[in-house]
């Protein structure tokens, strides 16, 4: 994972090395979305403008907390529509959904654990909702690009310690032959948020609400294996310094957001005023990301190099 590190272009130059756009594999990530608000709608019509401008993405990582405050109650809960279909609706290609605390119920305890599989099945009622399990794997290739993406229940590890999920990722690890393997969930391993970093979320010391399972789940199975780790949790967008051989990337804000707080958590770029999301490309041996705001401005770019 992790490899060598260049600052990317300058604005809005994509990341396409020279290649043929056969070769890019190109998507959005962006996470805490389920509001059905003014911020999501600005968001996704960003999020259109700016795939639109680059040929199309194929997909979105759409890291956790889908639908606000407690999860649905069942396949055909309103709020499917009003919080995910109404505000994408122009968009036209699949989310890969993943699983966060409000999702699973409790105003966000997360300790519903029956809410999870609601939106399960939800992915048989529609066109862009992809959640098969409550993790796996789906792998994208383009030309000579590929891309493994494993989604992890992150809530699920917090409550467990997810040693089912340890192994299952594991075995996935080792059976893919992808150039980049990214894994993605809802909780943070670092962050310089309010949640902050996994073993002391938002400075409780109870072993159930600090993070410590996430974060021995993520140093145990995600580090050194993946090349990056994109989550939410925290509503705001930060880049931060590779760890353990994985770069670490929050992208929260596709609803709403919450300030910065330095934890003292090393950081190439951070931002907390506005909704927004990243848009990814990658080509060969180059990953590289553009984090924008719901207004659609360049906040920063950053390319790995493997």
């Amino acid at each position: 994972g992790g490899g060598a590190a260049v600052r990317g272009g300058g604005a809005g130059g994509a990341a396409t090395g020279g290649s043929p756009a056969a070769d890019v594999i190109r998507f959005i990530a962006m996470g805490d979305g389920g509001e059905g608000n003014v911020t999501q709608l600005n968001v996704a019509q960003q999020v259109k403008a700016q795939c639109d401008a680059r040929g199309g993405c194929q997909f979105a990582l759409y890291l956790g907390d889908n639908i606000y405050t407690s999860g649905a109650s069942n396949v055909d809960d309103a709020q499917f529509q009003t919080k995910f279909e109404i505000p994408y609706a122009a968009l036209d290609f699949p989310f890969l959904i993943t699983l966060g605390n409000h999702d699973y119920g409790g105003g966000g305890a997360g300790f519903e654990f029956w809410k999870g599989a609601v939106q399960v099945d939800y992915t048989d009622h529609s066109t862009k909702w992809y959640l098969p399990s409550k993790y796996y794997r789906r792998g994208f290739a383009e030309g000579n690009t590929s891309a493994d993406f494993f989604s992890l229940d992150t809530n699920a590890i917090m409550y467990s310690g997810g040693g089912t999920q340890k192994s299952w990722l594991a075995g996935e690890f080792a059976a893919s032959t992808a150039d980049w393997k990214i894994a993605f969930g809802h909780h943070t391993y670092l962050s310089n948020g309010q949640h902050g970093n996994a073993g002391d979320y938002d400075n409780v010391p109870l072993p159930i609400a600090n993070g410590s399972n996430v974060k021995k789940f993520i140093e145990n199975a995600v580090c050194h294996k993946a090349d990056v780790y994109f989550c939410g949790h925290d509503h705001n967008r930060q880049w931060l310094e590779p760890q353990c051989g994985t770069h670490f990337i929050v992208s929260g804000a596709a609803a709403k957001t919450t300030g910065l707080k330095d934890k003292g958590t090393p950081t190439k770029f951070g931002a907390d005023v506005y909704g927004g999301f990243m848009l990814v490309e990658i080509v060969g041996n180059q990953l590289t990301g553009w984090f924008y705001d719901e207004n659609g401005t360049e906040e920063y770019n950053y390319t790995i190099v493997k």
